[in-house]
């Protein structure tokens, strides 16, 4: 299964931190209230039940928002139109943008493929919380995860529609515990590198909350390439508020 999804990297004044992503979903969600998938919320309030077609996110202390399918025209609008975003009551500019449109396939491999989390995995929710936590050893709690992150491969190909013909494979090859605010609720959240046999479109995200950036995955061979391309895209992150303001705007 072929994927085209679009990418849009923002550099706002200001060295953005991970939970800033949700600050930027509360404004274009807002600001964009007639498309449902730029908010994630039906027109009587409830949440839309979907693997979220858009998904905003901060890599490297830039904003990246990614959208498919019907979210496609918000990031579009984002890329020619949005000069500037509301964060914490203070207008931030937005001085440089790239937009590029990827092909990637999303489908089960024959050979393994490594990932890394770029941003906090919530695997957990309530109840299988207090399962990970009844799990005495390291490897009853790896198990453990392991078969949840092959339930969240599984669960956003069903969500697209994709029926996975082969068994999925998850190995956890290294794990490391955080702890994360969401909402105002902390939350157990995972960084760590997994191997399975599944093609999964990188800045993609796994698990809960995957909207406001959270679980968001790169294949490890990428992740280099990533970084030192982004660099040629956007500029470092802009820590004094006051510098000069340039722009650019590039499409790729």
């Amino acid at each position: 299964m072929i994927i085209n999804s679009f990418r849009v990297f923002l550099a706002i004044d200001g060295v953005l931190e991970k939970r800033d992503a949700q600050k930027v979903r509360g404004y274009l969600g807002n600001l964009f209230w007639e498309n449902p998938y730029a908010h994630h919320h039906n027109p009587d309030g409830s949440l839309i039940y979907e693997y979220p077609r858009i998904q905003y996110k901060v890599i490297n202390g830039n904003c990246l928002i990614l959208a498919y399918d019907e979210g496609v025209e918000i990031v579009k609008k984002v890329f020619d139109d949005l000069e500037s975003i509301l964060l914490d009551e203070n207008w931030k500019n937005i001085h440089s943008k790239a937009l590029e449109m990827v092909e990637e396939q999303f489908d089960a491999t024959d050979e393994p493929i490594e990932y890394q989390f770029l941003t906090p995995w919530l695997a957990l929710n309530e109840e299988n919380y207090r399962i990970y936590k009844s799990k005495r050893t390291f490897r009853e709690r790896k198990w453990l995860l392991e078969n949840i992150l092959t339930a969240n491969i599984i669960s956003v190909a069903k969500s697209l529609g994709f029926t996975i013909e082969k068994q999925i494979h998850t190995s956890l090859v290294e794990v490391k515990p955080i702890s994360v605010n969401v909402k105002n609720v902390k939350m157990a959240g995972f960084y760590g590198t997994f191997i399975t046999n599944f093609r999964f479109p990188s800045f993609w995200g796994l698990g809960k909350s995957v909207a406001r950036g959270f679980g968001t995955v790169i294949q490890t061979p990428e992740l280099k390439k990533f970084k030192k391309g982004l660099m040629q895209l956007l500029p470092e992150p802009n820590t004094n508020r006051h510098q000069k303001r340039f722009k650019r705007k590039r499409r790729i």
